[in-house]
């Protein structure tokens, strides 16, 4: 094997502990190599204790292997295929370029110039380029771990579920469906396939939301009182698919409102019991029947915690979560953007730094699929579908004006 080049002052008696080191570890193969299986078993046995002594020895008398030299074994790292190539797969994918654990190795678009311009951009190989008539090919590709579907809403159901007869994982976009019965479905299907199904929620990794959840966690705002979530923005082109029910399955609420549904179980720490909701259209010609523009619903937890909550697409400027206890609060604004997260809290401001979301979210969610890494907030199926049947309620307390009970 071949040496390192010996270092100024290096001494004769490292020099030979380095050889020494060198030529124990080629008759250590050679031996292995050449052994029957329980003579290998025996060898590797009596030899292991040497075999990481000596370069400990090495670096004590003449500091020739020094600790950040060592050579560690590479951390695994999720390949990825990426379905839909639209504007939030390019900020997914330019994210990831900057991620330690996972990387695209595969494209899924109906769009053949799409898949040729970014096959090109991200060296994504011919063979790994899919559509959505061939993608269930993927099932003997094994340069793909897991799919991230990143399709319109009512698409990902029957999406998922072919992923996951093609035996990969799946990290969907949220909302993961259009209702709690295409969650229930996408579920069972990636149990009954044996692979994981995560939610695309990318805010369960930012530094300064979890540093508002331990804080609530370990008591330090008290009581938990009061939440407040207000989530929108003004939406452009009203020809674009989020406002077609039959894609998106609903609008605002399914788009944006949706991170206020999410942030009140996380940051209250509690699952809702009651919904109340009210909606509000001004303009029936963009937000047509189905597509909600805005709506205000309340939630009621089981320890006495209200939230109250925003969700439109008719105003900007409402990106703000609010959590009071009874000893301190935490405050998030922006609270869900791209970044960078503005927080404080009644101990001061908070200054984590800030990453970029989707860089974090793919390192973190291979970790989960890899190593079965536990999430401080859950990401899975079943968080998903929680915020499905709350979803469901509002539209369902919309309707009826009646106070609709949850069972989560």
């Amino acid at each position: 094997m071949p040496l390192k080049k010996f270092k100024s002052g290096t001494s004769h008696v490292g020099i030979i502990q380095l050889v020494s080191t060198s030529f124990h570890l080629y008759f250590f193969i050679i031996t292995i190599k050449r052994s029957d299986m329980n003579t290998r078993r025996k060898f590797i046995k009596t030899f292991a204790s040497s075999a990481f002594a000596i370069p400990m020895a090495v670096q004590a008398g003449t500091g020739i292997i020094a600790p950040e030299e060592r050579i560690l074994p590479q951390e695994k790292v999720l390949r990825v295929a990426l379905m839909g190539l639209g504007s939030y797969a390019g900020r997914v994918a330019d994210a990831m370029q900057a991620c330690k654990r996972a990387k695209i190795t595969g494209l899924i678009s109906g769009t053949p110039a799409k898949l040729k311009s970014w096959q090109t951009k991200y060296g994504v190989p011919e063979k790994n380029c899919y559509n959505y008539e061939n993608f269930d090919q993927i099932k003997s590709n094994p340069e793909i771990d897991a799919v991230y579907v990143i399709t319109p809403n009512a698409l990902h159901r029957d999406q998922v579920i072919r992923i996951a007869k093609a035996g990969k994982h799946v990290i969907c976009e949220k909302p993961m469906g259009i209702n709690a019965k295409e969650g229930e479905a996408m579920v069972q299907a990636c149990k009954d396939a044996n692979v994981k199904l995560l939610i695309g929620y990318r805010m369960h990794f930012e530094p300064k939301t979890l540093e508002i959840v331990r804080m609530r966690s370990n008591n330090e705002l008290g009581k938990i009182l009061f939440f407040q979530g207000l989530s929108g923005f003004r939406i452009g082109d009203p020809g674009q698919w989020r406002l077609k029910k039959d894609l998106a399955g609903g609008g605002a609420m399914m788009d944006i409102g949706i991170y206020s549904v999410n942030g009140a179980r996380y940051m209250v720490g509690e699952e809702p019991v009651w919904v109340t909701a009210q909606e509000t259209k001004t303009d029936p010609q963009k937000f047509k029947e189905g597509v909600d523009e805005t709506i205000t619903f309340q939630l009621g937890f089981p320890g006495g915690a209200i939230a109250s909550c925003l969700s439109t697409y008719s105003m900007n400027n409402l990106d703000k979560f609010f959590l009071n206890g009874d000893k301190g609060f935490g405050e998030l604004q922006p609270a869900t953007g791209y970044g960078p997260i503005m927080g404080r809290t009644h101990k001061g401001e908070l200054t984590h730094p800030h990453v970029t979301h989707q860089t974090v979210q793919m390192d973190e969610m291979a970790a989960i699929i890899l190593d079965n890494k536990k999430a401080i907030v859950p990401v899975d199926g079943e968080e998903g579908l929680k915020d499905l049947k709350i979803i469901d309620a509002i539209y369902q307390a919309v309707r009826s004006g009646q106070k609709v009970t949850l069972k989560l």
